[in-house]
C-alpha cells in the first residue's frame, strides 16, 4: 500500500473506511501543493478500492486548516509572475481535488476539530456533508488578504447558505461557529469536542456499513439536480433507482426487513 507523507491515514472496520489525517499542527495544517496533490490520490485510490466503501478528511492538533500556506508563495522572487504563480496553483491543485471530491463514488466525510480557514473552510464544507466540534468555526478569509473564494467556494456557498448569507461571508470573512454554520446549513451536525471522536467514528462506522452503491446513486442524482429541470430529475431518478433495484444490497435489504432483522450490507 502507497505511503502518504503530507498526512497520516487510518483505516478502520476491516479496511472499510479510510481517514486521511493532516498532521502539521506547526503550520494549522496550511495546504501545501504535496499535500494536495496527495491527497486529491488518496481520494481517487480508495474511490477505486473495492473494499473502501467510505472515506474522511480529519485533522490532528487543534486545528483542521488554517488554508494555503503562503509561505509555500515566494513573494520575493522579482522573477515569480504572483498572479500566475497563483492561478497555477488553483488550477494544478485546488480544482482537481475539488473534482475528486465531487465526483468521486464512495462517501466522502469531513471532520472538522477545529478552526476551518479559506480554503480548510471550502474543503471541508463541499464534502458529501460535514461533522464539527463544538470548538470549531469557519472562516471565509480570502477577503482578509484580498482574494476571492476558491475550492468551489463561488458555487457550493451560495447553494449552501443562499445568495445573501454567501456574499455576506465572503465579503468580511466572518468567523461563523460550528453551531451557527449547523443553523445556517454549513454543516450537518456538531459534537462537543470531548465526544467527538468517539461519535465520529459511530457516524463513519453507520455510513461505511450502509447500501454503497445506493448512497453513489443518490450522490450522483443530487448532483445531476443543479444543472437538470424537475421533468429531468424525474427522469433520472427513475433510472438511478432501477440500478439500485439491481444490487444485491436492495436484496438484502427487502429480506432483512421482511424477516425483522438488521440488514448486513456489503456495498455490492
Amino acid at each position: 500500500m502507497y505511503v502518504y507523507k503530507q498526512f497520516d491515514v487510518e483505516s478502520h472496520f476491516g479496511g472499510r473506511l479510510k481517514i486521511a489525517f493532516f498532521n502539521h499542527p506547526e503550520t494549522m495544517n496550511a495546504f501545501t501543493k504535496p499535500l494536495l496533490a496527495e491527497l486529491k490520490d488518496f481520494i481517487d485510490f480508495y474511490n477505486k478500492d473495492e473494499d473502501t466503501r467510505c472515506i474522511a478528511i480529519a485533522a490532528r492538533g487543534s486545528s483542521f486548516s488554517s488554508g494555503q500556506n503562503l509561505g509555500a508563495i515566494d513573494f520575493e522572487d522579482r522573477n515569480l509572475n504572483v498572479k500566475r504563480e497563483v492561478q497555477r496553483i488553483v488550477i494544478d491543485y485546488y480544482n482537481p481535488l475539488v473534482m475528486s471530491v465531487y465526483y468521486s463514488k464512495k462517501p466522502v466525510i469531513s471532520l472538522v476539530n477545529g478552526p476551518a480557514v479559506g480554503a480548510g473552510a471550502m474543503l471541508a464544507l463541499i464534502c458529501d456533508f460535514t461533522i464539527a466540534s463544538d470548538n470549531a468555526y469557519f472562516s471565509q478569509a480570502f477577503s482578509n488578504i484580498g482574494l476571492i473564494p476558491d475550492t468551489g467556494g463561488t458555487y457550493f456557498l451560495q447553494k449552501l447558505v443562499g445568495r445573501q448569507m454567501a456574499h455576506y461571508l465572503a465579503y468580511t470573512g466572518k468567523k461563523v461557529s460550528a453551531e451557527e454554520a449547523l443553523k445556517l446549513g454549513m454543516i450537518a451536525e456538531v459534537w462537543p469536542e470531548a465526544e467527538f471522536r468517539e461519535k465520529s467514528m459511530e457516524m463513519l462506522e453507520r455510513i461505511t456499513n450502509m447500501p454503497t452503491v445506493a448512497l453513489s446513486l443518490t450522490k450522483k442524482a443530487l448532483r445531476k439536480s443543479y444543472d437538470y429541470s424537475l421533468r429531468e430529475q424525474l427522469d433520472i431518478e427513475s433510472i438511478y433507482q432501477s440500478e439500485a433495484a439491481g444490487t444485491r444490497d436492495f436484496m438484502e435489504g427487502v429480506n432483512a426487513f421482511m424477516e425483522k432483522r438488521k440488514p448486513e450490507y456489503k456495498g455490492k
